[in-house]
């Protein structure tokens, strides 16, 4: 089986293949570039590098939010796009959660975090038990303070996960002092590697009615809703 797992739901742009248990090639950059103009040349490219054709490929895994609006649609319509036109399956995964299998060793509760903005964050709870990574919370957004004051009822460490952890480190140290650890730099980059791997063995869905998981409508579609009463 070669997966292709594509991730474009934020800033870091990744891509990986993964030919049963070894990882042929992966490409990561963290950088404010246009997605849409990037992503299609760097699937080339690593398929080229990795000498693999689209006719190798058996499945298609892609995150799909939260995250950047324009980020995470993108990536699900080239993944779409892709599975449909090879006739192969697809394969979703949250995008906090490949971030948070970066703690796969920490003994503890993982909360990998995207910056929502206003003092909020997308967020989850995810562990490790016997190998396997588990949601303890669901993905959701909420301000940096309350998940803090309701992380620290849990009386465990937590580790923190994610390029946007600076934004709010201060609000998360206050609230949980001793219960909060930070990951290393070189670890908050979600590894497109670890979202082949999630997704590898999960069965497809169902690619016409497939969305992406954008935890809280677009701004302009809420104001759209509210304005004609249906909010």
């Amino acid at each position: 089986m070669t997966v292709l797992a594509i991730d474009t739901s934020n800033y870091a742009l990744g891509v990986a293949l993964l030919e049963e248990n070894q990882v042929l090639g992966e490409y990561i950059t963290n950088l404010k570039k246009n997605h849409s103009v990037r992503i299609m040349p760097a699937i080339e490219q690593l398929m080229k590098d990795c000498e693999r054709v689209p006719a190798d490929l058996s499945k298609i895994v892609v995150a799909k939010g939260p995250g950047s609006y324009t980020g995470v649609r993108i990536g699900v319509t080239i993944a779409k796009t892709l599975a449909w036109t090879l006739q192969i399956p697809l394969v979703g995964i949250s995008s906090l959660e490949v971030l948070a299998a970066a703690g796969r060793y920490f003994n503890g509760y993982i909360s990998p975090l995207f910056d929502a903005r206003r003092g909020q964050i997308y967020t989850g709870l995810y562990q490790f038990t016997n190998g396997q990574i588990v949601a303890i919370e669901p993905d959701q957004i909420l301000l940096s303070v309350d998940w803090a004051a309701k992380l620290a009822k849990l009386d465990q460490p937590v580790l923190f996960v994610g390029n946007d952890l600076p934004i709010h480190q201060a609000v998360l140290e206050e609230g949980l002092s001793s219960q909060a650890v930070f990951a290393c730099v070189t670890e908050h980059n979600p590894r497109p590697s670890e979202l082949a791997l999630l997704g590898k063995d999960k069965p497809g869905e169902d690619i016409h009615s497939f969305v992406p998981n954008y935890v809280r409508l677009a701004e302009a579609e809420a104001k759209w809703l509210e304005a004609n009463g249906k909010l």
